[in-house]
């Protein structure tokens, strides 16, 4: 019975569902985390009786159609990338971009990845780098006698150095764009890399055209709505019942057809 494959493809769809829900919940508190939905499309129809085909020899048309549908299917899951609130923490490396824009990573491998996570630390050697290592680029070196760290909204950071009495420039931070910045393919570290459907790296500086501010002192969080996503946890926990029941539903009546030749 064909209800029994489309009742498992409902099923198998609202499994994946949950987990991409579960996912976002389980991400709450993940700084510069992007929550992710579940994309669905029908599958392919059976065409009993194809709507517009001659029903008579006088040339009468079929006003409607017999067709019969085979259930439903994946087509991907798609990151919402809006803005999360900014959250201050008050140390001088926690950085939050508000607006258009990725920290860019340089990788051990010599390969760039990017990131909203701007939870930066120093290093052995005094770089900005992430919590993995991995330097900021472009790669800043603080001295390991400066104070009074600062970093503006353009993304200078400045330091203030013994016997001086003002700060000095210690390098730029820029930001990194993409024309399609849902298209970046996550790899965990809340870090992305480019793909074919985001488009190549933009690279530019913060506060400028096109390009968000660098907030220091602050962090983004993570863009999920608890009670939205409690919302859709339950959809699709019924949803996934109610294909449930269509199974058990189906699976009587081919026990009645059966009981028929005993």
């Amino acid at each position: 019975m064909q209800a029994l494959h489309t009742a498992a493809t409902g099923m198998a769809a609202q499994e994946l569902n949950v987990q991409v829900i579960s996912n976002n919940i389980a991400n709450l508190r993940t700084t510069g985390f992007k929550k992710q939905t579940a994309a669905f499309q029908d599958l392919i129809y059976e065409h009993v009786r194809r709507v517009g085909a001659q029903a008579s020899d006088q040339g009468t048309i079929v006003p409607v159609g017999v067709d019969i549908g085979g259930g439903v299917k994946t087509v991907g899951t798609p990151r919402s990338m809006t803005q999360g609130t900014l959250s201050q923490t008050g140390n001088d490396l926690d950085l939050a971009i508000s607006g258009e824009g990725f920290f860019k990573i340089l990788m051990p491998d010599g390969t760039f990845q990017y990131t909203r996570d701007g939870t930066f630390q120093m290093d052995n050697q005094g770089r900005v780098v992430t919590a993995q290592g991995n330097p900021v680029q472009p790669t800043i070196t603080i001295p390991n006698n400066a104070s009074g760290l600062t970093v503006n909204e353009q993304g200078q950071v400045s330091v203030t150095l013994p016997g001086s009495s003002t700060s000095a420039v210690q390098g730029q931070l820029g930001l990194t764009r993409f024309i399609n910045k849902a298209g970046l393919q996550p790899v965990g570290n809340n870090q992305f890399t480019e793909t074919p459907s985001s488009g190549p790296p933009q690279d530019g500086t913060a506060n400028t055209e096109g390009y968000g501010k660098i907030t220091q002192g602050s962090l983004e969080q993570a863009n999920v709505d608890v009670v939205s996503e409690m919302s859709d946890l339950i959809a699709a926990q019924r949803a996934y019942e109610m294909n449930a029941k269509v199974i058990s539903a189906a699976d009587q009546m081919m026990q009645s057809t059966t009981a028929l030749f005993r």
